[in-house]
């Protein structure tokens, strides 16, 4: 088998996969996967496009072989062996979307990216904008009949454009929403996605091959939390959409959460990172609105007006009572 045979089969399988829902640990070995090779990315974002834009995956699954080969461990790089069934039919299937189609679905993805600390503002063809938080990962890609993005990580305020002949899709690993024209951001962290709305309406939904998962509407004020085949959904105040949103203006607002949550927050935007010590310590009630990137304020107040102890390690900061 080549090279290129075994880069398809294995994103064949984690396709497979993710279309099912993936775990923590499976999500963090795909990751490794695509990062271990920038070949690796082309192929399974290339397969991923194909199978999204045209919704086979009912059409691709066998009444046995699929269910069964997917619940098989993939090895780092597949052994030199025959395809396995369902991996020939997938690929075939795909090889014959892509030779009838792809003057049609293949408008190449675009990437946008941010590094620690760092924000960006996209302007889309369809006049969509997005702005992208710390360390977020974003594709796009615009066609004659659909707006569709890809957040592989981070987080995303989008201001769509309406546009009823194409509608906006984002899609978050398992989940996707789906918008005409609203404003809302998304936030990714593995396998957990928060969607909150500004403005509009929009629809949260799982995986097709999911029957647990249902699609949820959001409208302006809503907040949706989505882990595994769980969904919470609750109404905020527009002054905590406001402060949710406040990072676009390179800000952190929090509201007496906790000193350990507050931490996790500073750690996303600034390459000094907070680590608390003891419990105690991490369950202080924090408010109060402060500077994202400057995260040496935030120390020097907890030293000033909570009489903390402060230790530094190279580029970690050490918090106890």
């Amino acid at each position: 088998m080549s090279a290129r045979n075994e880069i398809e089969d294995t994103a064949a399988y984690w396709l497979v996969r993710q279309a099912d829902g993936l775990s923590s640990e499976e999500q963090a070995r795909l990751d490794a996967w695509l990062n271990a090779a920038a070949e690796h990315k082309t192929v399974f974002w290339r397969l991923e496009y194909i199978w999204e834009k045209t919704g086979r995956l009912g059409a691709l699954r066998g009444p046995d072989t699929l269910a069964e080969a997917v619940t098989e461990t993939p090895p780092p790089a597949p052994p030199r062996r025959v395809r396995p069934r369902w991996v020939a039919g997938l690929a075939a299937a795909l090889a014959v979307i892509v030779l009838s189609s792809a003057a049609l679905l293949w408008p190449r993805p675009a990437h946008y990216a941010t590094d620690t600390g760092e924000r960006r503002l996209v302007a889309l063809s369809d006049g969509s904008r997005v702005e992208l938080n710390t360390e977020t990962r974003l594709r796009t890609a615009m066609s004659s009949d659909s707006r569709e993005a890809w957040l592989d990580k981070g987080e995303a305020y989008f201001e769509v454009v309406h546009d009823a002949s194409r509608p906006f899709t984002v899609h978050m690993g398992a989940r996707s929403v789906h918008v005409l024209g609203t404003r809302f951001s998304v936030r990714r962290d593995g396998d957990k996605v928060q969607v909150l709305v500004a403005e509009g309406r929009v629809r949260l939904s799982g995986s097709k091959a999911d029957p647990v998962s249902k699609p949820v509407v959001l409208d302006r004020g809503d907040v949706a939390t989505g882990m595994g085949a769980s969904v919470l959904q609750s109404r905020t105040s527009d002054q905590h959409v406001d402060d949710q949103l406040a990072w676009r203006r390179g800000l952190l607002v929090f509201d007496q959460i906790t000193l350990a949550d507050a931490a996790v927050e500073f750690n996303r935007y600034n390459q000094t990172q907070l680590k608390v010590l003891d419990s105690q310590t991490a369950a202080i009630r924090i408010g109060g609105s402060f500077e994202a990137t400057n995260v040496e304020a935030f120390v020097r107040l907890l030293q000033s007006a909570y009489g903390l102890k402060i230790d530094r390690d190279d580029e970690t900061v050490k918090i106890s009572e």
